[in-house]
């Protein structure tokens, strides 16, 4: 499991996250909100291992995550910025591909692969199994035959998101074998469809295939449909963290936000909340 101990960081005077701690269970969506500047993308970063907090520590499996050689740590976190950006005019077929790079000299099971053509046969066949279900599930079918450069900038976000899935899935599977997978505002770009759809996808993947979702979303709805607990910060402090329904309060969106709301029963979602302004 990755977990965070007391975490801070602190750049030149500014102190952007304090003592934060957070668990990424396998199995669950951890959705992470806040107001701009609140640290969101500073404690992915931190948790994904792009920078070192100034205190406390970040675990991957009990070990420190700076001990983690870089390809290993590839094998088993995918990481989807929040502007993701390609200056070649590459396949789009080539750029899902980059998602098997780390898993060039493994097999599934994460064993070198040998010179059997039997196995060599399987490990094709299971690849292209997984790369058809990564296209459905970033809804790039349609996609995967044009040039990256010549799509729009929400279709290239949902290429890159199939990088990333193509990365995680083809890590060794199993119940005991964690992988997590974090996500900076991937609905960004995207039209109302296919935000639903991504977050459908995220859900999916974290109840179906057992990983660990951390994802960024400003939309308050949105996290509140799709997210099993939710983390809000507030000027770099864990302000609530809990359900959607434990979160979203009108006293707490009140206190980080400064803004008026009522919260509802979601008609269509029992159990989760309704923000409206």
């Amino acid at each position: 499991m990755l977990q965070a101990h007391g975490i801070a960081v602190q750049r030149g005077e500014r102190q952007i996250l304090s003592d934060i701690d957070l668990s990424l269970p396998a199995g669950q969506v951890i959705g992470v909100l806040g107001a701009n500047g609140a640290g969101k993308s500073t404690l992915l970063a931190a948790l994904a291992g792009e920078l070192s907090p100034s205190t406390g520590r970040i675990t991957l499996n009990g070990r420190h995550l700076s001990a983690w050689p870089a390809a290993e740590l590839a094998r088993c976190r995918a990481v989807l910025p929040q502007s993701p950006s390609l200056q070649f005019d590459l396949p789009v077929a080539t750029v899902i591909g980059m998602g098997a790079y780390p898993h060039a000299r493994h097999t599934r099971t994460g064993a070198p692969r040998t010179d059997s053509r039997d196995t060599a046969q399987a490990a094709i066949a299971e690849d292209q199994r997984i790369l058809q279900r990564v296209l459905a599930l970033a809804d790039v079918q349609d996609l995967y035959g044009r040039r990256y450069r010549r799509l729009s900038g929400g279709e290239q976000q949902r290429v890159h998101l199939a990088r990333v899935l193509y990365q995680l899935l083809l890590a060794p599977q199993g119940r005991d074998e964690y992988r997590v997978l974090m996500l900076d505002e991937p609905t960004a770009s995207l039209d109302p469809r296919h935000q639903l759809h991504l977050l459908s996808a995220v859900h999916t993947l974290a109840h179906e295939e057992n990983v660990a979702v951390l994802v960024i979303v400003h939309d308050l709805n949105l996290a509140a449909g799709c997210c099993d607990r939710l983390l809000l910060l507030g000027q770099g402090r864990v302000a609530a963290c809990g359900t959607p329904a434990q979160v979203l309060t009108p006293d707490t969106l009140r206190q980080v936000y400064g803004v008026e709301a009522t919260v509802l029963p979601h008609p269509n979602q029992p159990g989760r909340p309704l923000v409206v302004f």
